[in-house]
């Protein structure tokens, strides 16, 4: 059960906010060039609508907010000029999934998705295409700090020195965190349910095959996957690599665009496939998905069983580890005892804040013991309804970091500094030979990097 966080907690902020308030600011304020940096320009609503953001994150001003904000979106535009120079690219797949995933928090925040219209003014489409570019700049810029960073050289020697650097007040505050194992059930499927969500696929494959209506058209209308649905089903792009196993054996094996494919089951459910186009090694496809639905008899069923594990553990007859490595359904857990992690910044992490748990998960350990076993609840994944147990196997309370409890997160903090101050040598070169113009009325300001090559209108 990988829960990736790869851009961490402040770039959800970001994406959930910033643009729910980026059309007032725009409306509301005279637009004019403050910031040329190569060939982008830097408008006043942009920073308008950056320190909107910032203010609603209780981010801190260090001096003049149009300073501060007008230079860290110029260090932006150096980042994203260099993915140009070095053909930086990132997945269209990556980015739309990110998107999808900032619009339906968006959607749920305002209350629909014509109330979300609505409030920014914009169509939907517009609103998408608004993301799209944010979520893609954000990762190229992402990937080009990853290649300047690169390899890092970190030994236990180089952590304690750099915490016994620290000042006393500058040593960072652990909240309290968890870890946490999990067994999951998932409840069976009848077959009936099965069947009926075969016949309707066959339904819209006969109708589609025989001219009575477009496959787009079915997948707007019918099809489970509510991000690919809104564009007619369609997906970008893709290399075998990037979609379920049996998705891609089907959607690479299609040459005719005017066939539907036969079914295909994948974890997510069941599809119906129609070629769009084919270049190279990459593939671009629609799709309809259906999701057979669950019993509540299933469920129950599934509950009662994990009720019954849980007594056979209590019982001695067999340890919530053995469980987790052979009859637990979580394959990102059974090889690992169960425990559940994060990716952080590439890096593996089982350590949890409790709000950064599936809410499910963290109202079952809130209040159990280390080594206790929680009752069997219901939880929602990506792929459908699971049921489950977890084990409250470790708690930290909050505390001063230290380094025989935290140098895994000593650690990193460490690497993030060495990494930054990579960053930071890297925009120091690149502002001698990067032209950029300002509005005269903000060279005064005082930069955090002060040294930028301005244009001299006056030659």
């Amino acid at each position: 059960m990988n829960f990736n966080i790869l851009f961490g907690k402040w770039m959800m902020a970001a994406l959930c906010c910033c643009f729910i308030t980026l059309s007032s600011a725009q409306e509301n304020v005279i637009d004019r060039v403050e910031w040329v940096v190569g060939d982008k320009a830097i408008l006043r609503s942009d920073i308008e609508a950056a320190i909107d953001f910032w203010v609603q994150e209780n981010k801190k001003f260090e001096g003049d907010p149009y300073c501060v904000v007008g230079e860290d979106l110029a260090v932006q535009q150096l980042f994203i000029h260099q993915a140009g120079l070095d053909s930086v690219n990132v997945s269209e797949m990556d980015v739309m999934k990110e998107v999808d995933r900032i619009m339906e928090n968006n959607i749920a925040r305002a209350g629909s998705k014509e109330k979300l219209e609505e409030y920014l003014g914009k169509s939907y489409s517009q609103i998408r295409e608004m993301y799209y570019e944010y979520v893609e700049n954000m990762m190229l810029t992402e990937s080009v700090r990853r290649n300047i960073i690169g390899d890092i050289k970190v030994s236990p020697a180089l952590v304690r020195k750099f915490y016994n650097a620290l000042p006393e007040d500058s040593i960072p505050y652990i909240p309290s965190q968890v870890e946490v194992q999990i067994i999951t059930q998932k409840p069976e499927i009848e077959i009936e349910e099965v069947e009926r969500v075969k016949s309707e696929l066959r339904e819209y494959a006969e109708r589609i095959n025989s001219g009575e209506t477009s496959f787009s058209t079915l997948a707007l209308l019918y099809s489970e996957d509510k991000g690919s649905a809104r564009l007619g089903g369609e997906l970008p792009f893709s290399g075998r690599g990037e979609w379920a196993p049996e998705f891609s054996a089907v959607a690479f094996n299609l040459t005719d665009p005017n066939k539907v494919s036969k079914i295909v089951e994948t974890e997510f459910g069941f599809h119906i496939i129609q070629l769009v186009e084919k270049r190279g090694d990459r593939v671009k496809v629609r799709h309809i998905l259906r999701k057979p639905q669950v019993s509540e008899n299933s469920i129950m069923t599934m509950l009662a069983r994990l009720d019954s594990i849980k007594d056979d553990i209590a019982n001695g007859l067999f340890s919530f580890e053995d469980g987790a490595s052979q009859i637990s359904h979580d394959k990102d857990t059974r090889n690992n005892n169960g425990v559940m992690f994060y990716s952080d910044q590439g890096m593996s992490n089982s350590k949890f804040e409790l709000q950064n748990l599936p809410v499910e998960v963290a109202a079952a350990v809130e209040k159990m013991k280390v080594g206790e076993v929680s009752k069997p609840f219901i939880m929602e994944q990506r792929d459908g309804t699971v049921c489950a147990i977890v084990k409250l196997k470790s708690r930290i309370d909050g505390h001063k970091a230290n380094m025989r409890d935290d140098y895994d997160y000593l650690k990193q903090l460490y690497s993030a500094k060495m990494g930054e101050e990579k960053v930071s040598k890297w925009i120091k070169e690149k502002q001698k030979n990067t032209y950029v113009r300002i509005n005269k009325e903000n060279r005064n300001c005082d930069f955090l990097y002060p040294n930028w090559n301005f244009y001299d209108e006056s030659k």
